[in-house]
């Protein structure tokens, strides 16, 4: 089909022409956009843990006052978890995954070293952490009974101990020791001693969102034990469709075995229910752009519609000028889809290039990652087929009017 005929027509109608072609920039360019943010989002939410979910509850609390001898209610606590019907670990610790609230400290390869390598998050667990958590050994070890501290001894003033042995994340070994082994190698954090890595897990995320995507998974584990008093983390691995009822038992076991504190029963729950809710506002953004782009698309389709009936009712007489000199009605059809492709080709060009400014300025001001090449012809793909679509029904109209009828409506 030669494209004379529609370029002349186009060109006669500059002002609706134009109208359609930016609108259908605009949406290609926030299209694109939107594509990107919810590929984020999603990503976000798919993210390993490297935590057992379906099987970890997290019971917190918290006490009234100071009580004397905490790390002797600690131990009682946990020999009273470990013995309730269905538990496989308990464990207590300092912090735990999804809570948005972190201890972090810096790691250096060296004693005095002015910037530090990297700043991971430091879990600090007994000898049922990785049980109970669930962080999976990739190359080492676990920590042996005689690595074990005490945090009294660590923390008193003018404390000798030192941490003998960690446990770090396969993403952190590959920062420190890229293309190495790490186990066996050593590092400085706590204290003026270095610290030996006996042990790498395949996933473990930090509490929060400290870092990044980068140091997503840059999470380390001492072998410390911790009073309930530090956090107030207990954790608790059981089957799936046992989880409530260890939940439950694990609550009145603490409740009985000291009334003087207080479990928090908003934070006190199986892990997916922590994950959900630390993920929620990335799951209700997702449906916002979902919903952003559905409008998008229908208000675009709309106007395609609507700019081709006009058009089809404006040019009755040219269409059937036509159809008496012998155009079959597919010629007609693919006229105007043919005009729809070529307004939907210039909106889209214009488009990716403001897919790409709008691209610049989110990276400017809330730090998001450059937009990657393939979501824009994503977004053209989905336009093209969305015109093509919209035109066909006005296209279709008016292929289907008679010679006749079109010229005596002249």
């Amino acid at each position: 089909m030669e494209l004379r005929p529609i370029l002349s027509t186009l060109s006669r109608h500059k002002t609706a022409a134009g109208l359609i072609v930016l609108q259908i920039a605009l949406s290609c360019a926030i299209i694109c956009n939107a594509l990107f943010l919810i590929g984020e989002r999603v990503d976000r939410l798919n993210l390993v843990s490297g935590v057992a979910e379906n099987e970890v509850v997290r019971v917190q609390l918290t006490g009234i006052g100071e009580d004397a001898d905490a790390e002797a209610l600690t131990r009682s606590d946990l020999a009273l978890l470990r013995g309730l019907p269905g538990v496989k670990a308990a464990s207590v610790t300092n912090q735990v995954p999804f809570v948005n609230s972190s201890w972090n400290t810096s790691v250096n390869m060296v004693k005095d070293q002015q910037q530090p390598t990297l700043s991971a998050t430091t879990y600090m667990g007994d000898e049922q952490f990785l049980a109970a958590l669930g962080p999976k050994l990739v190359a080492g070890r676990n920590f042996t009974s005689d690595e074990y501290i005490e945090w009294s001894a660590l923390d008193a003033p003018g404390s000798k101990v030192s941490i003998p042995s960690v446990i770090i994340t396969q993403s952190m070994a590959d920062k420190l020791f890229p293309g190495q082994n790490a186990v066996g190698k050593s590092f400085y954090s706590w204290g003026e001693d270095a610290i030996r890595v006996v042990g790498v897990v395949d996933h473990l995320v930090r509490p929060s969102e400290q870092g990044g995507a980068v140091a997503h998974e840059y999470s380390m584990i001492f072998p410390i034990h911790v009073p309930f008093s530090m956090g107030g983390n207990y954790l608790l691995r059981t089957d799936p469709a046992r989880r409530g009822e260890v939940l439950k038992a694990a609550v009145a076991a603490l409740e009985k075995n000291s009334p003087n504190r207080i479990i928090l029963q908003d934070n006190t729950k199986t892990m997916e229910e922590l994950r959900a809710q630390y993920y929620r506002q990335d799951r209700v953004m997702v449906w916002m752009l979902v919903a952003v782009i559905v409008a998008l698309l229908v208000v675009t389709a709309l106007g395609i519609v609507g700019l081709a009936s006009f058009w089809v009712q404006q040019r009755t007489k040219q269409i059937g000028v036509r159809r008496a000199l012998g155009a079959t009605r597919g010629q007609i059809l693919r006229y105007f889809q043919t005009e729809n492709f070529l307004l939907a080709t210039i909106g889209i060009v214009l488009g990716m290039l403001l897919a790409y400014a709008i691209n610049q300025l989110l990276m400017g001001k809330y730090e998001l990652p450059r937009l990657p090449l393939y979501y824009l012809p994503v977004g053209a793909v989905l336009l093209w087929l969305l015109g093509q679509i919209a035109v066909y029904g006005p296209a279709r109209k008016a292929a289907s009017v008679p010679p006749a009828v079109a010229t005596r409506s002249a």
